[in-house]
């Protein structure tokens, strides 16, 4: 007989398109960046969260006093699916660091795919000048990074950020990995780059069925969308995004997968990992189910 440990282990090894048709929370560890890498997961657990975006720091802090394959096993150990991992920036846009952005991919992609993870996220956040002619190296910049983390089984995840001068909105994410045309790059979204920076809402239905790869779950407050940064990001169904509508035009889109909580104000990131898993549920689900995607 299959003990509770081992069936929540099972249930959580099996893909996210086999254990639910809809979303799920999960919990970026970003949110708990004060914690350690063990106690983020057990809050977790613990607040009924099964699916986690792993930071390789935290990762690798464990693994210095354990191992790599341990980080793995406490994961599964906990019921949870870790379903993504936060990446490399500065591999999409042309610039003198992407020399040094290459060997860090080269560095984390490995540890990602033994930690059993298939996905990286790849922010662009760059403030630097470009043009034109600088999509078209951006496009071939993506494909070699296809062409790294291909033979791992790792999907390099395009996430645009708002305030980037590469790569900052919703449409030119899409038409960049689609130029690209690699089966391992795919675009993200992000709902606080998308609602507070200069995407549109109408620029969802840009999005091809089952194109979006991973989704980051924040809202914003209700202040001068001038004043927002990382640190005013908000619990979904603490703020003031259309949430409900974002999620209801996802799940038009074929969406079917995390929603991964990244937040960064100091009182969360140095609370406790339970009681702020257990905030997110409380506020967020209601939202989840309002859009009919829990």
């Amino acid at each position: 007989m299959l003990s509770r440990r081992n069936l929540l282990a099972a249930s959580a090894a099996l893909p996210m398109s086999a254990t639910t048709s809809r979303m799920s929370l999960c919990m970026h560890q970003t949110t708990s960046a004060g914690s350690t890498f063990r106690a983020s997961l057990e809050g977790y657990a613990r607040a009924g969260i099964r699916y986690v975006e792993v930071i390789l720091p935290m990762a690798e802090e464990f693994a210095k006093r354990d191992s790599l394959a341990g980080a793995k096993r406490l994961i599964a150990d906990l019921g949870l699916t870790a379903v993504s991992c936060g990446g490399v920036r500065g591999l999409a846009e042309p610039h003198a660091g992407r020399p040094q952005a290459l060997e860090d991919l080269k560095r984390a992609a490995p540890t990602v795919a033994e930690l059993g993870i298939d996905r990286m996220v790849c922010p662009c956040g760059t403030a630097e000048k470009f043009t034109n002619e600088d999509y078209a190296r951006g496009v071939d910049n993506l494909r070699e990074v296809g062409d790294m983390v291909k033979p791992l089984g790792i999907t390099a995840m395009l996430e645009f950020m708002r305030g980037s001068t590469f790569i900052g909105t919703l449409p030119t994410a899409l038409r960049m990995t689609r130029q690209a045309a690699h089966s391992n790059v795919r675009p993200m979204l992000d709902c606080y780059h998308f609602w507070a920076g200069l995407s549109k809402f109408e620029d969802l239905d840009l999005i091809h069925p089952g194109e979006i790869h991973h989704v980051h779950f924040q809202d914003v407050p209700d202040i001068p969308r001038e004043q927002l940064d990382n640190g005013t990001r908000d619990i979904p169904g603490e703020g003031v995004s259309p949430l409900v509508r974002i999620l209801s035009k996802l799940a038009e889109k074929n969406y079917r997968g995390p929603l991964s909580v990244e937040l960064f104000h100091p009182h969360l990131q140095k609370g406790d990992p339970y009681e702020v898993a257990s905030r997110v549920r409380q506020k967020a689900e209601p939202i989840l189910r309002q859009a009919g995607v829990l």
